[in-house]
């Protein structure tokens, strides 16, 4: 029987002091094209400094107790930077500009010529993971609509044909991601949030040229923004049902720093919920019991069966101790909620 409300992170978790410049890293917009300078070993050291770094992210969230293993993201400046910037038709040498969700212009990959994948970006990623865990894994790529939206467009002229471009290189990354052994692949869309006008013309549709032909279990990522970078944030999402008929198996939400109205999620039918139930914007750990008082919500409105309870976002931002107290209150407090539904299904 498989595991009642599974645990998981997003993605990521926070990196090591040893591996990468925390502090320098908190100080600016998530980077969207290289940003190298964030690394501490030098570059002949860096690939098993970030092996290692893996390893120990393996281990605390196998300590923590999570259902469901990610590598951490431990190998990333950002979410989206490091399979952006290894595709075909970028010019990575004079970088374009393009606005935030905030509003602030940031450095950005400059497209200049047909997007195309070279090679296999993250698969190496998912082997290293597979080798060193014998639960479920989970890995993360970024999806096509918010690499469209983090790029200066110098070739297409034309966003739509610029996300369907994205879509075929994620499309060709996620179905190798499935044959190296991922049992879970997250596109990472927080841009369909952020540009939900755009998103209805053709978020839908570059998610779905994403995953055309993809076997396996696939998750979407939505969210409101780092909280230690966004601040100002709106109470509710403004592009959601629209995915109800979207071909992926899970979507994950956040619903605990913006209290959400979950009454939202009955309107994702046949949809797994990736539940975000930590407050990554509070510098203490939930207890237990707020997070599954947390998942109580979800429950309102959605069967445990399509339930996997998880962060808000990622907690790449988030000191390594933090990080861990709130991972582990999370698996706490599911424990919680599963003891009791386990209590009511005994007959009487």
């Amino acid at each position: 029987m498989p595991q009642l409300l599974p645990t998981s992170l997003v993605g990521s978790y926070a990196q090591p002091d040893w591996l990468i410049d925390r502090a320098r890293l908190k100080d600016r917009f998530p980077p969207r094209v290289r940003a190298k300078e964030l690394w501490r070993p030098a570059p002949e050291y860096l690939e098993e400094a970030q092996d290692d770094a893996t390893i120990w992210a393996i281990h605390e969230q196998e300590r923590a107790g999570l259902d469901i293993i990610t590598d951490g993201e431990m190998r990333r400046e950002s979410y989206s930077n490091r399979f952006a910037t290894a595709l075909d038709g970028v010019d990575m040498d004079n970088p374009g500009v393009a606005l935030d969700r905030s509003g602030h212009p940031n450095p950005v990959p400059r497209v200049t010529g047909p997007i195309r994948r070279r090679h296999a970006v993250q698969v190496r990623d998912v082997e290293f993971l597979r080798r060193h865990t014998d639960r479920p894994i989970k890995i993360t790529v970024p999806g096509p609509f918010t690499m469209s939206q983090q790029a200066q467009d110098d070739h297409y002229g034309d966003p739509e044909a610029l996300a369907m471009a994205y879509a075929a290189a994620v499309n060709e990354e996620v179905k190798d991601m499935f044959a190296a052994g991922a049992d879970h692949v997250q596109l990472d869309e927080p841009y369909l949030q952020a540009r939900p006008e755009a998103a209805r013309r053709f978020g839908r549709q570059a998610v779905e040229r994403a995953l055309d032909g993809v076997g396996g279990s696939t998750a979407l990522h939505i969210c409101f923004g780092y909280a230690a970078i966004i601040h100002q944030r709106p109470s509710g999402y403004d592009y959601l049902p629209e995915l109800s008929e979207c071909p992926v198996h899970a979507i994950s939400i956040e619903t605990a720093q913006q209290n959400l109205d979950t009454s939202i999620l009955r309107r994702l039918p046949g949809k797994t919920i990736i539940l975000g139930v930590l407050d990554l914007s509070t510098d203490s750990a939930e207890s237990p019991e707020t997070v599954a008082a947390r998942i109580r919500r979800g429950l309102e409105h959605v069967d445990p069966e399509r339930i996997v309870v998880a962060p808000d976002c990622g907690l790449k931002y988030l000191p390594r101790d933090l990080a861990f107290a709130k991972m582990k209150a999370m698996v706490d407090g599911a424990a919680i909620v599963r003891a009791e539904l386990a209590a009511k299904a005994v007959p009487a």
